[in-house]
């Protein structure tokens, strides 16, 4: 099969003079690049641009998913540890006043449960739009994965002597509330 160049000499569409200076200007300019390197195609190199371009997009859309999986599976084992610990407050008589998000809120809980909360042995923590009540550990365990779950812990003070304490016997007058 004749080329191109060929079948427009025959149709008379090009002349054997232009021909001519096409060849040897291909031929210049084969000569004219060093030895080893090849002719590089546009087409090619914006086509792997393209690739690499695509393969840095899905890896940066692939670390934001693992993170979105990684934040639910940490949502999902502070519901189960509040789930399994929580305490009771069904019994509840007593008013405990906390700030949440710059507003005041107010559980029910039991005496003991506010002395508890105020001494650090107790936290409030916030979890399915619920506020409950669990141990300190448990808190602290919570604390670990997400900080924000927590949203009351007292520190434990050194000389919260618990039991022993040496004032248990003095009670506190019930009119005597802040």
């Amino acid at each position: 099969m004749p080329s191109l160049q060929d079948q427009l000499l025959k149709a008379g569409l090009a002349d054997e003079k232009k021909a001519k200076a096409i060849r040897n200007e291909k031929h210049k300019k084969r000569k004219q690049q060093p030895k080893g390197t090849v002719e590089v195609n546009e087409a090619e190199v914006r086509a792997r641009q393209a690739r690499e371009e695509k393969a840095e997009r899905d890896r940066q859309l692939n670390l934001q998913r693992q993170k979105e999986a990684e934040k639910k599976a940490i949502q999902a084992q502070i519901r189960q540890l509040v789930e399994t610990n929580r305490l009771d407050r069904a019994r509840g008589e007593t008013s405990y006043q906390f700030v949440h998000d710059k507003k005041i809120k107010k559980i029910l809980v039991d005496d003991t449960m506010v002395d508890q909360l105020s001494r650090g042995r107790l936290a409030i923590v916030y979890v399915n739009d619920n506020y409950e009540i669990v141990a300190e550990g448990v808190a602290r365990k919570i604390m670990e994965r997400d900080e924000s779950a927590v949203v009351v812990l007292h520190d434990r003070k050194k000389d919260d002597v618990g039991e022993d304490d040496p004032y248990a016997g003095y009670e506190i007058p019930d009119d005597l509330m802040w």
